[in-house]
């Protein structure tokens, strides 16, 4: 079996086994009054299951990603990327130019 394709199973397992801790710690504190609806209910167990799929997938997911992101090279050597220059900004002259409206003088005054 390949190295990654392990590594997969190994974390969704671990995801799925923390759901059901969680799914179990609602269950025992009884939040939201959830062991009540569950246990007096006939289909109480199967909202017990979509809990826990729901919550392992989810779980599983972040297990998972945690697991390939801590596997990335530490950036010991510093910043990378060729030789940056940094210098000051300096101000470009730029003539703005307005359009011209009917009836408007040609210079800058008001006309009169």
């Amino acid at each position: 079996m390949p190295k990654l394709v392990r590594l997969y199973i190994v974390n969704v397992a671990i995801g799925f086994g923390i759901a059901a801790a969680f799914v179990g710690m609602l269950l025992w504190f009884n939040v939201a009054n959830l062991w009540h609806l569950v246990s007096h209910s006939d289909m109480g167990w199967l909202a017990v299951v979509i809990l826990w799929v729901a919550n392992g997938i989810v779980f599983a997911g972040v297990q998972f990603a945690i697991a390939v992101m801590g596997m990335g090279e530490d950036d010991d050597e510093g910043p990378r990327g060729g030789k940056r220059q940094h210098t000051a900004p300096q101000p470009i002259r730029v003539e703005a130019l307005a359009p011209r409206h009917r009836g408007a003088p040609r210079s800058g005054r008001s006309g009169r």
